[in-house]
């Protein structure tokens, strides 16, 4: 919202500088995002009358003027405008002004005639970006005034960031009304009166959906001045606050949006005819939009119908066909209050964003539509004249202020801000929001205004006095110290977390929406869940899990030179079925890039399959049941280096390599990828002490021979089956294929610990153990002694 400071002084007696009241706007929550001056720096400029014009005698497009600027004597200046002409008033930069970009006027020779000064456009003096000639100023501007005071051009402006749920400061009402409390100042804004009408020309107005629409006016204006212009002081209202001028009742309707936070519209009569429609898009609907898109509005799209169809989208932008141009003399005007439900995301479908649409989705006040059109109107018979019919609508104008009271109590405003306000305080703010103040035993009860929507409970009344008061003026004081507890889960959860951190890997927190492509190049079993109103196509769907942010966060830091990457994030994933949806926490990882930090003694080896392993090895060390993991294909993974990660029997996860497909489309090197239930690493069992053997360990080595196809983690577990009592731990230390093995084998070599807490083994003892798992290995998978 860009607020005129020149304007706002016209409603609230602002003393402060532009600087010191955008530094309170911003305590007080609507943040100051910039100050700008009105116009560019320039001087000398007067306002001048041009009393005579002459050709120039040695140029066809040039003219020679006779300029009256106040200075007690005629200047002759040579202008080339096509536009000029006897009684003009303009701009006159006379000699030793300086204009923007340090331009200085001198005297001087235009093909041999003197020309002592110079006429100016809107262009050159900073105030448009293009002009068809000089700048025609009114005919009561006062000759030899200076240009930049008369305009008041010295001017600041507030370029003010709004929250969502502050659309009541969309428009000068809101800004002075906030202004007025801040400074303690009244408000005076605009008389409004009723216009009479002065014809019995009206339109019929039907709503289809009153829930969509609740209030809708409309009012035949006939008898326009085709020939009438946009007021200079209204023209320089609409650019300062970021609106280029364009027709006179067109210029009135943003002007009153602006003014009032009420977006209206104005359509040519005889396009729309003599009923208009608020209803849902229909089969077979089209509009051309005043962009010049053509659009097929769905049944979601609120539209408003004339006598051949649509003439408007609803609350964003008006139909071409119906729009007012230089030469149309009868208006219907319109002002509504559209629901933000109703129009929630609609503009973003169409690939819109409108002035009107921003302030419709955040809510306008529903009490002002015809507050609005009788403002409207006023200025619009001010400018170009015509005759106004009555205003007609449908739908009941509810009243200013919100049918449910809001309990405040006292105790609670000391509870919430540690401060004790005084009842006059109190109720000075809340009256000057423009709330109902009733006085009770314990407090007040308080009717916030209905342009309010964000004032629905006592919290919210508190923080309006908190923000009156000062955010920076309440005390410091501290709540009772209370240190949170974790439950036992969320602290296991935190100990994989931890320990992720000191293997060398980084949280990341990515969006739990995804682009529908990703989620589907994923997880092309499962059917994401889209979003009703997403915020951009590429955040549309629920994520069916966390690998599309881990690799996209791969991605862009890997288009940073950050190579060696190791990523892990903890989140839910959204997975429909029948129930309705599932949300599972699940804890992702990412490795790439080398194996070991760069250093001159340190291996250049590649992060592996076998890597990735080792880590959810070591976050599943703890848990409740035997770990294994079986190959398996997974569409996102590598054939080959893919791995369902089972506990007991049961999937919990996923691990491997990025397919190639993959790492093609997104352009990324290979990298690995894990996926655990996260709900599993919370359950860990606790550690419990077992007592050391005071009596030695001997380890026999074995070598086998097997098929290639036999799974490590296969062998291991047939021997931990075997529970034997003395074998504390079997280590798999060798793999070997090549020379002396069949094409389809391989040996592996296990290292047998073996330690008794009773005795020291024999070699009885150690042979019965080798016999039982050489035994078992040659029964289950074929083994064979080396």
């Amino acid at each position: 919202m860009r607020i005129s400071m020149e304007w706002l002084r016209e409603w609230v007696p602002v003393e402060e500088s532009a600087q010191e009241f955008g530094h309170r706007l911003t305590m007080a929550g609507l943040e100051l995002d910039a100050i700008e001056d009105a116009a560019p720096a320039f001087s000398g400029v007067r306002v001048g009358k041009v009393l005579a014009v002459a050709p120039h005698p040695d140029a066809d497009r040039l003219r020679v003027c006779q300029v009256d600027a106040g200075t007690g004597e005629t200047l002759s200046i040579v202008c080339g405008a096509s536009n000029v002409f006897e009684g003009m008033r303009a701009p006159v930069a006379c000699v030793g002004a300086v204009l923007p970009g340090d331009f200085r006027i001198k005297r001087s020779k235009l093909r041999g005639v003197e020309s002592r000064g110079m006429l100016c456009s809107a262009v050159e003096l900073g105030l448009a970006e293009s002009s068809d000639g000089l700048m025609d100023l009114p005919a009561d501007a006062p000759v030899g005034a200076d240009f930049r005071e008369w305009l008041g051009l010295d001017d600041r402006i507030l370029e003010v960031d709004l929250t969502p749920n502050r659309a009541d400061c969309l428009g000068m009402l809101g800004i002075a009304r906030e202004a007025g409390v801040l400074l303690g100042q009244p408000v005076q804004g605009p008389a409004i009166e009723s216009v009479t009408p002065a014809v019995d020309d009206a339109i019929e107005v039907r709503v289809a959906d009153e829930d969509a629409c609740p209030v809708y006016a409309a009012r035949m204006i006939s008898g326009l001045d085709p020939n009438a212009r946009t007021p200079l002081w209204m023209r320089e209202r609409l650019r300062r606050c970021g609106l280029r001028p364009l027709h006179p009742v067109v210029d009135v309707t943003n002007y009153v949006m602006l003014e009032l936070g009420q977006p209206m519209h104005a359509f040519a009569a005889d396009a729309v005819g003599p009923v208009i429609t608020v209803r849902f898009g229909e089969t077979g609907d089209r509009l051309q939009l005043l962009n010049g898109n053509e659009i097929e509005p769905g049944p979601q799209d609120l539209l408003i119908v004339g006598q051949d169809g649509p003439v408007a989208l609803a609350g964003i932008m008006g139909g071409e066909h119906s729009a007012v141009t230089a030469s149309t003399t009868r208006i219907v005007l319109e002002s509504a209050h559209f629901s933000p439900r109703a129009l929630a995301g609609r503009a973003r479908v169409h690939g819109l964003h409108t002035d009107a649409s921003h302030r419709f989705e955040r809510g306008v006040d529903p009490t002002i539509p015809i507050y609005a059109m009788e403002r409207a109107t006023a200025l619009i018979l001010q400018i170009a004249g015509g005759s106004p019919g009555p205003v007609v609508h449908a739908g009941k104008i509810p009243t200013a202020h919100a049918d449910d009271l809001i309990r405040l109590r006292r105790d609670r405003i000391t509870h919430v801000l540690g401060l004790a306000l005084g009842p006059t305080e109190v109720e000075r703010v809340l009256a000057g929001l423009g709330c109902l103040v009733d006085a009770v035993d314990d407090g007040w009860q308080v009717r916030p205004l209905r342009a309010r929507f964000d004032l629905t409970r006592e919290e919210d009344l508190i923080e309006e006095l908190a923000r009156i008061h000062g955010y920076e003026r309440l005390p410091q004081t501290l709540p009772p110290a209370t240190a949170p507890v974790a439950s036992a889960e969320q602290e296991t959860i935190d100990r994989r977390k931890r320990e992720l951190a000191d293997m060398g890997f980084h949280e990341v927190i990515s969006f739990s929406f995804v682009a529908p492509d990703w989620a589907e190049a994923f997880y092309p079993e499962v059917q994401g869940l889209a979003l009703a109103n997403p915020i951009s196509s590429e955040l549309a769907v629920m994520r069916p899990g966390l690998w599309p942010g881990l690799v996209r966060t791969a991605a862009h830091n890997l288009a940073r030179q950050r190579s060696d990457l190791r990523l892990f994030e903890h989140g839910l994933r959204f997975v429909p079925d029948a129930s309705g949806l599932r949300q599972e926490a699940r804890l992702g990882g990412l490795l790439c890039g080398r194996a070991e930090p760069e250093h001159w003694q340190a291996s250049r080896r590649l992060v592996d399959f076998f890597d990735a392993k080792g880590v959810v090895e070591s976050l599943l060390a703890n848990a409740e049941g035997s770990v294994r993991f079986l190959p398996t294909a997974h569409p996102a993974l590598h054939d080959g280096q893919s791995a369902r990660v089972l506990l007991d029997g049961h999937g919990v996860g996923w691990l491997g390599a990025l397919h190639p497909s993959l790492r093609e489309r997104f352009d990324v090197p290979e990298l690995f990828l894990f996926e655990l239930d996260a709900v599993v690493l919370s359950h860990a069992h606790v550690p419990s002490f077992s007592s050391l053997s005071a009596f030695p360990a001997i380890r026999r080595d074995l070598a086998l021979v097997m098929d290639q196809d036999v799974a490590a983690g296969e062998v291991l577990a047939a021997v931990a089956e075997l529970d034997l009592p003395v074998l504390q731990e079997t280590r798999l230390f060798d793999v070997y294929r090549g020379k002396g093995l069949g094409e389809n084998e391989k040996s592996v070599a296990l290292g047998l610990i073996l330690r008794a807490f009773d005795r020291t083994l024999d070699e009885s003892d150690v042979n019965s153990v080798t016999k039982a798992v050489v035994e078992l290995l040659e029964a289950r998978f074929g083994a064979k002694r080396r």
